[in-house]
């Protein structure tokens, strides 16, 4: 199963712009956020404590869960943070675009822009915990879940909600090719990063991909 890792955590900040105490704060939690990664890959996510976590990221325990309330959000929490993405790139479309062609595009996008949601970064950290994802079945479970239960009830019900026929089957099928073809391609591109490719060399065949995948869709869905 593809996971869909976006970081949000040391990913599109412009840290110098913000306040000391605010820089400060994001700082943190990125430190506790590597530690933990580091530590689950070396060692198994079962194997580690939030109190080893916080002494090697030189914190209180308290301050872990000030920052992630649960252990399985030290790995799921920056994830989760994407789960209602495709239902927001629809809302926010411009007026005309389908939402096939919204999607494709953002999703080119962000492949250009080597975005761990894509699968296509080969950034240690990111690697590792979609290792430790794969290896622990909790938060494969978590993972399932969120982007093939939440992800896609949050994109039918945007599409529900702009379609003027107010078709809800059609919303849901929908919903579920749009998702199934990012995590296709997604799954895919982790898979050449895990196997020790690099995100630029494999840019051009997974760029090639995307087009290939959306035009299947499209050729489905029409102008919905």
């Amino acid at each position: 199963m593809a996971t869909h890792p976006g970081f949000d955590l040391d990913h599109g900040f412009d840290l110098g712009a913000l306040p000391l105490r605010e820089r400060k704060k994001i700082q943190t939690g990125i430190r506790i956020w590597r530690t933990a990664v580091g530590l689950f890959a070396e060692r198994g996510f079962d194997q580690v404590s939030v109190v080893e976590i916080a002494a090697a990221a030189e914190v209180s325990k308290m301050t872990v869960f000030n920052y992630f309330p649960t252990k399985e959000d030290l790995v799921m929490g920056p994830m989760e943070q994407h789960l209602d993405e495709s239902a927001r790139v629809v809302r926010e479309r411009a007026p005309g675009t389908s939402a096939v062609v919204a999607l494709r595009e953002h999703f080119l996008a962000a492949l250009g822009q080597f975005d761990p949601s894509t699968g296509l970064c080969d950034d240690p950290a990111v690697l590792d915990v979609v290792r430790v994802i794969h290896q622990t079945p909790t938060l494969l479970m978590r993972a399932t879940a969120g982007f093939d239960q939440k992800a896609q009830t949050l994109l039918a019900a945007e599409l529900l909600a702009q379609d003027p026929a107010h078709d809800e089957l059609t919303a849901r099928v929908a919903a579920a090719q749009l998702l199934a073809a990012q995590l296709a391609l997604t799954g895919e591109n982790q898979r050449r990063m895990l196997a020790g490719g690099r995100a630029a060399d494999a840019l051009p065949s997974a760029l090639d991909a995307a087009h290939r995948a959306f035009a299947l869709v499209e050729r489905g869905l029409g102008d919905y």
